[in-house]
């Protein structure tokens, strides 16, 4: 993933007003992410518990998402959909997002579930591990994990629309 800046995340949002947008934390360490092994940027909101959001390079354009879930574990051991990494306790949420344009408006949402810290792509890439959980033995590189990753996120944006 090519770096981002404040202004492109704000400018993104396909299921929030300009004002919510305008409004939300963005994380403030832009500059020091680990772009290269990223596939999406994705970060929870330290003011509102519950509260997430992922921007998402797709076909040269930046969509950005707020997402919520639930605060508290299920204590349940549960696999994320984008990943394919099982985490025991908090690790995966069902994060839910309302849907965008006029569905949305009308309360409609979405849901998957992810890894609650939306670290994804480093799980793919073997560059974070789970504290407690684990990611099957898969024959793949982690190229093809990545790629993966894009495609289980391309297709929750996906049902964004429908």
């Amino acid at each position: 993933m090519d770096p981002i800046t404040e202004r492109d995340i704000r400018s993104s949002f396909v299921n929030c007003s300009k004002g919510d947008a305008k409004r939300l934390n963005v994380p403030r360490d832009l500059a020091d992410r680990p772009w290269d092994d990223l596939d999406f940027l994705g970060w929870t909101d330290p003011s509102y518990a519950g509260r997430c959001y992922v921007s998402v390079p797709r076909d040269g354009e930046l969509v950005s998402v707020a997402l919520r879930h639930e605060t508290g574990s299920s204590g349940k051991t549960q696999m994320c959909t984008i990943c394919l990494t099982t985490h025991s306790g908090g690790g995966v949420s069902l994060m839910s997002a309302s849907k965008a344009g006029e569905s949305g408006r009308k309360g409609n949402t979405v849901g998957s579930y992810m890894c609650t810290d939306l670290a994804c792509s480093l799980y793919a890439r073997n560059k974070k591990k789970p504290a407690m959980g684990s990611r099957y033995r898969e024959d793949l590189t982690p190229e093809e994990k990545a790629q993966r990753v894009r495609e289980n996120m391309f297709a929750f944006l996906d049902r964004l629309y429908t």
